[in-house]
């Protein structure tokens, strides 16, 4: 999957279903502090993946996901 789909289908779900602003939405943003995720939205943000991507995540991926950077390259590598 091309990168560009990643962070779009990323993007798209955060507005919709995170219900974060498009305007926050820039790769630096920190995903607990500037988009506001606490750790039940990470549950979701889990799910959103799996049905999106149909990759699974464990909380261990996390563990170096700060930036929303961070998180397109996560979902890159689970792709690759």
């Amino acid at each position: 999957m091309d990168k560009e789909v990643i962070i779009e289908k990323i993007d798209d779900f955060l507005i919709d279903e995170f219900e974060v602003e498009e305007e926050e939405i820039e790769p630096e943003a920190n995903l607990k502090e500037t988009l506001e995720l606490d750790s039940l939205d990470f549950v979701d943000l889990v799910v959103a993946v799996e049905s999106n991507f149909g990759v699974k995540l464990v909380g261990q991926d996390f563990i170096n996901i700060i930036t929303l950077q961070d998180f397109y390259d996560l979902i890159e590598r689970k792709l690759g």
